[in-house]
């Protein structure tokens, strides 16, 4: 069986099978957790698509390339030199027509969001919403403030995160996000008393023997029994497990 390797590596990003991501500009680079995101989300029949923080767009190029031709996607990004990124990276990827990136905050984007839906009396919401989001609590500063906005919660909470995202999502909506293992239970734990219920919970190891270490979650507001699995990345010699290379397999080269 030929070996698979992550994506291939140019300068300043990675080229998919499908599309390159440049992340030079971007505070947080590619990485395993976006790319996981991407490849499980549950996207069948998703008509409306929100990106929430989405740094070079990977995980909203990723869902293009997995719906339908009428599937919209939108992603915000409050940084403006890694919005400009996802731009340039979605204007390059087959999906330009399907993708529109917004430089904007969060919360401003909702309060916008909700006042042109009561303008022209419509109700434009997303039936899927997908964050890799800030985890960390405020603490020592990083060396520049793109990178403490995209890994410290000090400008956009777990729970202010949550109150974007009910704004935001249909009735029938799913909310899916990726946490480390132990942040992600709290949040699963603080989302279930705000009313939210979880439809899926992926627990993800990185490699055989190893624990826990990341939290895939698939929240909506309706109640449903929760389906739960789990994932680990790599076997103990550190090769790829043919679970994860099913997941990955229309996104990673081959050599």
């Amino acid at each position: 069986m030929a070996s698979i390797q992550k994506p291939a590596f140019r300068r300043g990003g990675f080229t998919f099978k499908q599309f390159f991501v440049g992340h030079d500009k971007c505070a947080m680079k590619v990485g395993t957790d976006g790319v996981l995101l991407g490849t499980w989300a549950p996207v069948y029949n998703r008509k409306r698509c929100l990106d929430i923080g989405c740094g070079s767009g990977l995980i909203a190029l990723m869902i293009a390339q997995r719906t339908k031709e009428e599937t919209i996607i939108d992603a915000v990004e409050l940084d403006a030199l890694a919005a400009m990124q996802a731009v340039d990276n979605a204007q390059q990827s087959p999906w330009s027509s399907r993708i529109t990136v917004y430089q904007r905050d969060i919360h401003d984007f909702v309060r916008q969001h909700v006042q042109q839906n009561e303008l022209r009396n419509i109700d434009l919401q997303y039936d899927l919403i997908v964050s890799n989001p800030p985890y960390f609590e405020p603490a020592n500063a990083c060396r520049n403030e793109a990178r403490n906005q995209a890994r410290y919660t000090e400008s956009l909470t777990h729970q202010g995160l949550l109150a974007c995202v009910q704004a935001l999502i249909t009735p029938t909506g799913l909310f899916c996000l990726v946490l480390p293992y132990n942040i992600g239970e709290q949040f699963e734990k603080m989302a279930s008393g705000l009313g939210w219920f979880t439809h899926f919970r992926v627990n993800v190891r990185d490699r055989q023997g190893k624990p826990l270490h990341r939290l895939l979650l698939g929240l909506s507001l309706q109640e449903r029994d929760t389906q739960v699995s789990e994932l680990t990345i790599r076997s103990s010699d550190g090769s790829y497990s043919d679970e994860f290379r099913q997941l990955v397999t229309d996104f990673y080269l081959y050599y």
